[in-house]
């Protein structure tokens, strides 16, 4: 027996190694294609910086309150990182390789499609956590927004909703033949999403029907969670849950009807 366990050892290093490559190749692939990082980190920094210039957006929320417009917006852009992320980065490249029949042949060789999964998912939450710390820099040095008071909640409540909205991802990227079925998918999706995160109009100034739906949304709840951690309270449960139930389901779903051709 311990000679089985002595000859695994060499396999299980070997299967390591080549996710290990097969990570980075496909980071860089991430990176080459364009769209995880111009649309995911480009487009929202350069959003982030427009609306931190404008001076209306600086007033507070509340007569003679410190949170102002502009701290809410912080937040928002976070989760608009992840929904790019979700709705067209993964979706299109897994889908395009499902497409082009490169899940197919993967399916013939040591590496395995799963791995192929498992090297996206990883590059685009390296991805997700790149750019969440460059917003939360820019907006604390650029213009005085201050952290989340209670950090370990928002990182979990970054967490789960990375989680949530990758495994959203996935859940198109099963639904979806190719890479324009996925990215209408993702189209239709995403507008929808980021309204009930408060994009366009906060949550808390929606009239009552719609604030109680946006709860119940992923980027809603991801909203409601991180708008805890930024007044220094741990996030509340049902956020939270909402967020674990969105990153669960969507997953057993995903997994349950994905085709690899």
């Amino acid at each position: 027996m311990s000679a089985l366990r002595t000859d695994a050892l060499p396999v299980t290093a070997e299967r390591g190694s080549a996710t290990w490559r097969l990570i980075k190749a496909e980071s860089t692939l991430c990176v080459r294609d364009k769209v995880a990082p111009l649309w995911g980190i480009g487009f929202p920094l350069i959003l982030l910086i427009v609306l931190g210039s404008i001076s209306d957006l600086r007033e507070p929320v509340e007569p003679g309150g410190v949170l102002t417009y502009f701290d809410l917006y912080v937040p928002v852009l976070i989760l608009f990182n992840l929904a790019i992320l979700a709705t067209a980065s993964l979706p299109t490249t897994l889908a395009g390789y499902r497409e082009n029949g490169v899940l197919r042949r993967m399916r013939t060789t040591p590496v395995g499609p799963a791995r192929v999964l498992t090297a996206q998912l990883v590059a685009n939450f390296a991805i997700a956590v790149v750019a969440m710390v460059l917003f939360l820099a820019v907006a604390r040095l650029g213009f005085g927004v201050d952290l989340p008071k209670h950090l370990p909640g928002f990182a979990l409540a970054w967490l789960l909703a990375a989680a949530a909205l990758l495994a959203i991802g996935l859940l198109i990227t099963a639904l979806a033949p190719g890479r324009g079925p996925a990215t209408a998918i993702g189209t239709v999706l995403f507008f929808p999403m980021m309204f009930f995160a408060g994009l366009w109009v906060p949550i808390s100034q929606m009239p009552p029907l719609l604030r109680n739906i946006a709860h119940y949304t992923p980027l809603g709840a991801g909203m409601g969670a991180f708008q805890d951690a930024y007044l220094g309270d741990f996030p509340s449960a049902l956020p939270l849950l909402t967020l674990a139930g969105y990153a669960a389901g969507c997953s057993i779903i995903a997994v349950r009807w994905f085709r690899w051709e």
